[in-house]
C-alpha cells in the first residue's frame, strides 16, 4: 500500500490534467482519476511493465471516462425518449381534445332522432337491439 502511495502521489495531477483534457470538466475529470486510481490499485498484480506505469494509468482512465461517456449518453438518450413520450402524450391528448370538439359539433349540428340515437349508442353503451326497441324499431333498421 505504501507503494502505491508513491504511484498516486507521482501520477495523480498527470493523470487528471490527461483526463481533464479529454472531457473539460474538472468535476468529472476529478472523479474519474480517482476511479482510475482505484481501478488501478484493484489490478496493480496484473501490470506487466510493457508500457509505462504513467501510459498504464492513462488506458486505464481513458477507459474509465469513454465507459462513463457511453453511460451517459444512454441516460441522455432515455431522458430524451422520455421527454419525448410526454411530448407525444401531450401531442396525442391535444389532438384528442380538438377531435372530441369537432365530434361535438357535429353532433350538436344533428337532427333528432340521429343525435338520440348515436347518444344512447355511444354514451349509453345500449345495443342496436336496446335502442330499436325505444323507438319501436328493429335492430336491422340501425346496421
Amino acid at each position: 500500500m505504501d507503494n502505491f502511495q508513491i504511484i498516486y502521489d507521482s501520477y495523480f495531477v498527470d493523470v487528471y490534467h490527461y483526463v481533464f483534457s479529454l472531457c473539460r470538466n474538472t468535476g468529472l475529470a476529478e472523479e474519474i482519476t480517482q476511479e482510475t486510481f482505484f481501478k488501478a490499485l484493484k489490478k496493480i498484480g496484473d501490470f506487466d511493465g510493457k508500457c509505462t506505469l504513467f501510459v498504464w494509468l492513462c488506458q486505464i482512465a481513458k477507459n474509465t471516462y469513454f465507459t462513463q461517456y457511453e453511460k451517459s449518453k444512454r441516460h441522455i438518450s432515455l431522458h430524451t425518449a422520455v421527454e419525448k413520450e410526454d411530448t407525444d402524450s401531450f401531442v396525442d391528448t391535444l389532438m384528442s381534445k380538438e377531435t372530441v370538439f369537432e365530434i361535438h359539433k357535429i353532433l350538436h349540428e344533428l337532427e333528432e332522432p340521429y343525435k338520440e340515437v348515436f347518444s344512447l349508442r355511444i354514451f349509453g353503451e345500449l345495443s342496436f337491439r336496446q335502442i330499436g326497441e325505444s323507438f319501436g324499431k328493429t335492430e336491422s333498421f340501425f346496421n
